[in-house]
């Protein structure tokens, strides 16, 4: 879990995978140059998770050294600002099994509005009412030898990191199962990445430029 002051949502994110039905499980989180609560509701509140301080480099970064800290042959990602549901990994451990060769399991993803939002503000923050189908980080359950072969997320990119990693990882042929259920509660807020960094979206084109420009080399190859 990469987070970057995060001390609003953190706690009920955390607890969600402490909640989880599946029994083994580690938690790393790294924390991305917070200023805030964020150090003292780890260790206070969830001191069975690994918790690792960098100075700000962006979510592929923080999420890279949690990677390198982890130990287990399974790896989930989560955002510090959303949650799972509580049969998750049980889901997607059950799923890798019946399918042994599936590299990673996805699942479907609901978004809702965070509680303290106003009015107002839900009417302008479009939330989808129907579960959808999440290519996402966090919805995915991955195997660590398939991580590896799709390599670290890229740092490069101010947003869009989880679509260049996506791209790769369909690049690289990794075989995916998506599950109906639903297994990742998404949070729209008035902080989320789409709203503060509209900036950069930009990135995202350049990423699908790389993207083409690879399989044009590829295919003169």
């Amino acid at each position: 879990m990469p987070v970057l002051n995060g001390e609003l949502y953190l706690a009920e994110a955390l607890q969600g995978i402490v909640d989880q039905t599946y029994p083994e499980k580690e938690i790393v989180v790294v924390d991305d140059g917070s200023t805030d609560r964020t150090a003292e509701l780890v260790k206070g509140s969830f001191p069975t998770a690994k918790y690792r301080f960098q100075e700000n480099a962006g979510t592929g970064a923080a999420r890279n050294a949690a990677i390198a800290v982890s130990t287990g042959k399974l790896l989930a990602f989560l955002d510090a600002d959303d949650v799972y549901v509580k049969e998750k990994l049980t889901l997607q451990v059950a799923a890798f099994r019946k399918n042994p060769d599936t590299d990673i399991v996805f699942g479907h993803v609901k978004q809702f509005h965070s509680p303290e939002l106003d009015e107002v503000t839900k009417r302008s923050v479009q939330c989808a009412a129907e579960a959808m189908p999440g290519t996402l980080p966090c919805t995915m359950l991955i195997g660590r030898e398939a991580s590896l072969r799709v390599g670290l997320f890229e740092t490069k990119w101010r947003v869009g990191q989880d679509v260049s990693w996506m791209i790769r990882a369909k690049e690289r042929g990794l075989q995916t199962l998506t599950l109906t259920d639903i297994v990742y509660l998404r949070r729209l807020h008035k902080s989320n990445k789409g709203i503060t960094q509209r900036a950069f979206m930009k990135d995202r084109v350049r990423i699908l430029k790389e993207s083409l420009d690879r399989r044009r080399d590829n295919s003169r190859g």
